[in-house]
């Protein structure tokens, strides 16, 4: 008797703590829900954000640009939104706040048609509870901006996230999107000045051009991914695409400190003219899966409090709001 009462008495406890885990499990699951439904940038329009481009002249090159940019432009509405979420804003949200450089990250497999949008292994949604945010519908938002807006340019910036494809297979898979709105791209291989990209997305590949499509191809666009501390002092990486040079600060697992200090860094590049300097401020910071928005909203204020003299390059955020396009597109008025 004495036996079974410790067993039924171990069998309880076993079950109670069952219960308390599988608790645990749900809070913390409706907290990484839940949460990032509350984290989001300031979305006040600033006026004339949507055309601050028509009062540049035709002749300015792009790498001489101060551009904002965003980094994992799609990722509004994304599974694992914790880890996952990058903006706060749509891509149409995004180009109408002013900004002009698009981190496309594409996926492929086999439910999906075409290409969809992706943030790693995550695929990002048409909405809360929406489905796979489709290539079709990022195109049709730009073509639309652009129909509004022929004084502006998108540079979009492609990458291949997940998938079996190879480049060769990515390259003609994209060509196809393309070649429904041929008139809406810049496809050569070096970098346009405003008035040549005036009412187009320029094709940034962040690939080879494995399907030999020559000036067809998108713009080189290639480097190594800069994750961890391994040498600080290679914050800012140079790689020559040929037609020009690209220098990248993208340091995306750094905290605060480090990657403010890698930022300011890149804004200090020595780049030439004819070069283009690419400059992200995003982070997930040093975890396996970071919390983007932690570290947004402390160094997006930072941006904001650097003077027009001090901003250079193409400038990539994560939670973009208009503010933050408006003060670094500024700095091309002085």
């Amino acid at each position: 008797m004495a036996n079974e009462k410790k067993r039924s008495l171990a069998l309880h406890r076993i079950k109670l703590l069952v219960i308390m885990l599988a608790l645990a499990v749900l809070v913390m699951a409706l907290f990484m829900f839940l949460l990032p439904l509350t984290e989001s940038a300031d979305k006040t329009p600033v006026a004339g954000s949507e055309a601050w481009m028509a009062a540049l002249p035709d002749d300015a090159r792009l790498g001489a640009l101060v551009l904002p940019g965003t980094h994992d432009s799609a990722t509004k509405h994304v599974q694992l939104a914790y880890f996952s979420k990058c903006q706060s804003l749509g891509v149409g949200e995004q180009l109408d706040a002013g900004f002009r450089y698009l981190d496309i990250r594409l996926g492929t497999d086999e439910k999906t048609e075409g290409f969809k949008l992706m943030h790693g292994f995550t695929n990002c949604k048409t909405g809360l509870f929406g489905g796979a945010l489709k290539l079709d519908a990022v195109l049709a938002d730009c073509y639309a901006f652009l129909d509004r807006n022929p004084t502006e340019t998108v540079l979009f910036a492609v990458k291949y996230e997940h998938g079996d494809l190879d480049a060769a297979a990515v390259q003609t898979r994209l060509a196809a999107y393309i070649a429904e709105n041929p008139d809406k791209w810049w496809l050569g291989d070096t970098l346009p000045t405003l008035g040549e990209a005036r009412g187009k997305l320029v094709l940034l590949r962040r690939w080879e051009d494995e399907a030999d499509l020559g000036a067809a191809a998108g713009i080189p666009f290639l480097w190594a991914d800069q994750k961890g501390y391994a040498d600080t002092s290679l914050n800012t990486v140079m790689t020559d695409e040929g037609s020009y040079r690209l220098w990248v600060q993208d340091r995306f697992e750094y905290k605060n400190t480090e990657k403010w200090a890698a930022f300011t860094a890149g804004l200090a590049a020595p780049a030439d003219e004819g070069d283009a300097v690419l400059n992200f401020l995003s982070t997930k910071g040093t975890a396996t899966y970071g919390h983007p928005y932690q570290f947004a909203e402390r160094l997006n204020r930072k941006l904001l409090d650097l003077g027009a003299d001090e901003l250079r390059g193409w400038i990539v955020v994560d939670y973009a709001s208009p503010a933050l396009a408006a003060h670094i597109y500024g700095a091309n008025f002085g």
